[in-house]
């Protein structure tokens, strides 16, 4: 299998099309006036007359400079180029004659290079690698890239030939895949070893750099990666590992490593993802708990988390086209990605939770330091831990790597676009293009210019109207040239239940129409959402909304009557009224109020 590069594909219209202008228009410039505030950019001339140098913001500047590359990939933006220009001027002064590069271990503490191992050095190599091959493929400029290898040479280097660093193993993985796509640009077969140096050591050893309230679990330590059979640790690094071992297990053919990938991403859909795609469950190590913790209203849910699922799970998709994986990449891209970022492009969540109480961050009135943590209720600008912002920039305008893969005859078809892709399959070079609304509606209609081909579509799992035959989640086509094949995946609102082991959820449903979850807020439904009893027997009501890219639903419901007293007799006085209910993505857009996906149902 073999993945169609989004640089083949151009969304044309519908949803991710307003997405990616947002992101050009917007918020590739939003992030980038907000790092200059803070003085990520200065830093990396040396400058800390303004601020210190953290150990993480070589990343939050490399993931950004990835963005501004898929951006220029589809139009030039010379203005974004020349700050990116500048600033690889600015690494090639910094960097050291040996190759080695960190801002913060160059100007703050450069006497603990690679001495410790939870500091974020390789997880930031990592990140600079990945834009320095993405700045390269769009624009054609090398001189990021040759600063990359020098550096990858390097601790290659200092950790595989000299065996003369503190640490084997980084505490946050992200150069482990970094590596693997320095090798697919470069064609060095040391970078692919020096990936699969990292992967197999990780959990040979007891490795110092585990802070003092973890243990080796925490960063996916706790054994070799080919026993691991369950999500653990931070999600995110997490995560990131299992998207490296997918990689290495695509490249190398390792049956081993290929199991522990499936078993894995089998714990984290069956048992450890909420219904929004959003995984690490505990605010404790932004992490992974155990089967069945999901929590609502203190769910952590990384937005980097989401985004990083997504990646693992399309990885898996070539590894075995199976639609499981197709299913959890749309419901975390749909749900527990887009609620990262506002509607206006501007500010952004960290964590996002399932449900917001307002009255919960305020109740600590008469106590200082105790209170129980709650994620926030409304997105910043900028956060001290900056990484959510500048993924979301380089994410959203290379969505398409996502839509296709081929095989040496058929081509699959995972997610529903409206775009135009230019595809070399079966010895022919046709044009694929998709006219779809989607999410709005399941209408999708793909026609081929250039020969007849071969295709799999994704039966989605939501969708119960299509009864034709089926191999693992696809349907199997032939696709005429000039004769578009045309599908509709019927919409429909429906209930969801959880397995009765989430405690959370018991005697509650969540709403879903298509891959987009609904939630509840009090601004439409007044205070009290948990009272509120949507009627299962009436038919929703689908609204388009402009304002939301995705329609928002009305359905009869019922509440209680509030009580003169605190206590009273079982009743059955209900108030009928009717909720209103909007795309899980869009909420916290307008006010601070109350929020909650789970409801009881009449």
């Amino acid at each position: 299998m073999e993945r169609i590069d989004f640089s083949k594909v151009k969304i044309t219209g519908g949803f991710w099309k307003q997405k990616q202008e947002l992101v050009r228009n917007v918020t590739v410039h939003a992030v980038y006036n907000r790092f200059s505030d803070t003085g990520r950019f200065e830093a990396f001339k040396g400058d800390t007359s303004r601020f210190t140098p953290h150990i993480f913001w070589d990343s939050d500047v490399a993931k950004w400079v990835e963005g501004v590359a898929y951006l220029t990939m589809e139009k030039r933006e010379p203005e974004l180029e020349a700050i990116v220009d500048e600033l690889v001027c600015d690494i090639e002064k910094m960097q050291d004659e040996n190759g080695y590069f960190n801002i913060f271990y160059t100007v703050v503490e450069p006497e603990n290079r690679f001495k410790y191992r939870g500091c974020h050095e390789l997880y930031c190599a990592g990140h600079l690698m990945e834009a320095a091959v993405a700045y390269y493929n769009a624009t054609g400029k090398k001189k990021l890239l040759d600063l990359m290898c020098k550096y990858a040479d390097y601790i290659e280097k200092r950790f595989v030939i000299d065996k003369d660093t503190d640490f084997i193993t980084p505490g946050h993985e992200e150069i482990e895949l970094a590596l693997v796509r320095l090798y697919d640009c470069t064609g060095e077969e040391r970078y692919l070893k020096l990936s699969e140096f990292f992967v197999n050591q990780r959990g040979m050893h007891l490795e110092d750099g585990v802070a003092d309230w973890s243990v080796q679990m925490y960063c996916q330590s706790h054994m070799p990666v080919r026993e691991q059979r369950t999500a653990e640790g931070h999600a995110v690094r997490a995560v990131y590992l299992y998207c490296a071992m997918a990689d290495l297990a695509l490249k190398t053919g390792d049956i081993r490593l290929k199991k522990a990938c499936e078993d894995i991403f089998d714990n984290i859909a069956e048992k450890r993802m909420y219904i929004t795609g959003g995984i690490g469950s505990s605010q404790e190590g932004e992490a992974f708990t155990v089967d069945y913790d999901l929590p609502n209203e203190i769910s952590y849910t990384e937005s980097c988390a989401a985004l990083g699922l997504a990646l693992f799970a399309n990885r898996m998709l070539l590894l075995d086209p199976d639609s499981k994986y197709a299913d959890v990449v749309e419901r975390a891209v749909y749900n527990g990605f887009m609620s990262s970022i506002s509607l206006d492009g501007k500010s952004f969540f960290y964590t996002n939770p399932l449900e917001i109480i307002p009255m919960h961050h305020t109740r600590d009135v008469s106590v200082t330091g105790k209170s129980r943590w709650l994620p926030i209720m409304s997105r910043q600008e900028v956060f001290d831990c900056s990484c959510c912002p500048p993924n979301i920039v380089r994410f959203i305008p290379s969505i398409a790597n996502l839509a296709y893969t081929k095989n040496e005859d058929t081509l699959f078809i995972h997610q529903y676009m409206d775009s135009v892709s230019d595809i070399e399959i079966g010895g022919k070079k046709v044009r694929v293009t998709q006219k779809t609304a989607y999410p709005v509606d399941g209408k999708v209609q793909i026609l081929v210019e250039g020969g007849d081909i071969n295709i799999a579509v994704r039966i989605p799992d939501w969708c119960d109207s299509y009864k034709g035959e089926t191999k693992k989640g696809y349907a199997y086509l032939e696709l005429k040239e000039s004769s578009p094949v045309e599908l509709d995946f019927k919409m429909e609102p429906v209930f969801i239940e959880a397995d009765p082991r989430v405690l959370d959820n018991c005697g509650k449903y969540a709403v879903q129409r298509g891959p987009v979850v609904y939630c509840m807020e009090g601004v439409d439904n007044g205070e009290g959402l948990r009272d509120i009893r949507l009627d299962s027997k009436c038919e929703f009501t689908v609204e388009d909304s402009k304002e939301f890219l995705a329609p928002t639903l009305k359905i009869k419901a019922y509440r209680k009557e509030k009580s003169p007293t605190l206590y009273r007799k079982k009743t059955d006085n209900y108030v009928e009224t009717e909720a209103t209910l909007i795309p899980y993505f869009a909420f916290a857009n307008r006010e601070e109020t109350e929020m909650q996906i789970w409801s009881l149902i009449k």
